[in-house]
C-alpha cells in the first residue's frame, strides 16, 4: 500500500510544483498545503528504501519515533527557522500539523511483516 501512496504522492507533488513554477493559479489549499502534507511521507519512504537496501532486510520498517522526528525537523526548519531568515517562508501552524499528521499516515501504511518463530516448548 505504501508504494502506491508514495508514487501517487510523488506525481501529485510534482504536478503542483511544476504548475507553481509555470505560474498557474491553483486553488489556495492545493497551492499552500498539499505539498506540505505529501513531503514527509515521500522523504520517509525514500529513507525506508535506502535503509532496507543498506541493511539487506526487506522487512525493515521505521518506528513511530523516526517518523515523528522527521516531522519535527521539518516543522522547526520550515516553520520556525527559515521564516526568520527568508521572506519566502511563512510560519504556519497548519503546515506543522500536516507534517505530523502525514508522518503518522506513513507509519500506518508501511508494511510491517513480523516473522514469528515457532519454537515449541519441550
Amino acid at each position: 500500500m505504501l508504494r502506491y501512496y508514495f508514487f501517487i504522492s510523488l506525481v501529485i507533488g510534482s504536478v503542483i510544483y511544476i504548475a507553481q513554477k509555470q505560474n498557474i493559479v491553483l486553488p489556495y489549499i492545493i497551492n499552500n498545503y498539499v505539498n506540505d502534507f505529501l513531503i514527509v511521507p515521500i522523504c520517509l519512504t525514500l529513507s525506508l528504501i535506502v535503509l532496507r537496501y543498506t541493511k539487506n532486510n526487506k522487512h525493515y520498517y521505521l518506528k513511530i519515533y523516526h517518523a515523528i522526528y522527521l516531522a519535527l525537523i521539518y516543522a522547526v526548519l520550515f516553520e520556525i527557522i527559515l521564516p526568520r531568515i527568508y521572506e519566502r517562508y511563512t510560519a504556519d501552524i497548519i503546515d506543522a500539523t500536516l507534517y505530523f499528521f502525514s508522518a503518522i499516515i506513513f507509519y500506518t501504511l508501511q508494511e510491517k511483516k513480523i516473522t514469528v518463530v515457532n519454537n515449541p516448548v519441550r
